[in-house]
C-alpha cells in the first residue's frame, strides 16, 4: 500500500490482467494499475529492479516504499525461490491492508505460490524469516520516521501517485532514500513525470527512462553513483 496519514477505507477490485488490486477511497487511487496489477509490478519492480539487482549483487537488501496488498514481496520472494539468491525485505507501511482483505487477494492461485497469507501474516517490527531465501521485516510506520542501520541494494518506490501524495516524491524524500542505499543500487517506480525525475536527479541518482508495462509509455530506474 502508498503511505498515507488519514484514515483507509479500502474494496478489493479486479484488474485487467486477471489479477488482484484494491481502491483507495480516501486517496481515490488504486495500488496498482487498473491495466493489470501483476503486469506492472513484475515489470517495473521485477524486471528492471530485482533481475537487473541479482545480476549487479547477488544476495541483496530490498526496501520497499508501501508493503499494500504484498504482491512485490510476493513476487520478489517467488523469484529468490528460483534462482537462489537469498534476499533481505524491508517494507514500510503506514496503515497496514486489514487481514481479512488480505486473504481475498488471488496472487497465489495466479503465481501458483502459496506465501501471501504468511507475507500479511509476519508480525510488524520484527525481521520473520518466510522461507530459506526470504526474510521479511516490516515497519508500521512513516517513510519520513523509519530508520535503520541497513544499506539497501534495490528500493521500490510505490507511494501514491505524487497528485495524492507530493510529499512522499520530493528531493528530500529521495535524498533520505538515497542515504539508506547502497553505492550502485537501483531504484525503480512506475511514475515518470518531469518533476520527479528532476527530483531524483537532484538528491543525485542517474535517471534512466524505460518503456512501461500496459498503457503506460515509460517507467524509472534510478541508480545511486558509485
Amino acid at each position: 500500500m502508498r503511505n498515507t496519514e488519514k484514515k483507509t477505507e479500502s474494496r478489493i477490485v479486479l484488474t485487467a490482467d486477471g489479477s488482484s488490486s484494491v481502491y483507495n477511497s480516501e486517496f481515490g487511487q488504486h495500488y496498482h494499475s487498473i491495466f493489470g496489477a501483476l503486469q506492472e509490478s513484475q515489470r517495473v519492480f521485477i524486471e528492471l529492479g530485482l533481475e537487473a539487482a541479482f545480476e549487479r549483487f547477488g544476495e541483496i537488501s530490498v526496501f520497499e516504499m508501501g508493503f499494500g496488498t504484498g504482491l512485490n514481496a510476493l513476487l520478489t520472494l517467488r523469484e529468490a525461490e528460483k534462482t537462489h539468491h537469498a534476499v533481505r525485505y524491508t517494507a514500510v507501511e503506514a496503515y497496514p491492508l486489514p487481514l481479512e482483505e488480505a486473504r481475498q487477494l488471488n496472487f497465489d492461485s495466479l503465481l501458483e505460490t502459496e506465501h501471501l497469507n504468511a507475507l500479511h501474516e509476519a508480525p510488524w517490527n520484527q525481521t520473520v524469516p518466510i522461507t530459506r531465501f526470504f526474510q521479511l521485516f516490516k515497519y508500521e510506520g512513516r517513510l519520513q520516521d523509519f530508520q535503520t542501520d541497513e544499506r539497501f541494494h534495490l528500493v521500490y518506490f510505490d507511494a501514491f501517485a505524487p497528485e495524492a501524495q507530493p510529499e512522499l516524491w520530493t528531493q528530500a524524500v529521495f535524498e533520505q532514500v538515497a542515504d539508506k542505499m547502497q553505492p550502485g543500487g537501483l531504484l525503480t517506480t512506475y511514475c515518470s513525470k518531469g518533476y520527479v525525475r528532476r527530483n531524483l536527479q537532484a538528491a543525485g541518482f542517474t535517471v534512466e527512462k524505460h518503456p512501461g508495462p500496459a498503457r503506460k509509455r515509460e517507467v524509472l530506474r534510478a541508480i545511486k553513483p558509485l
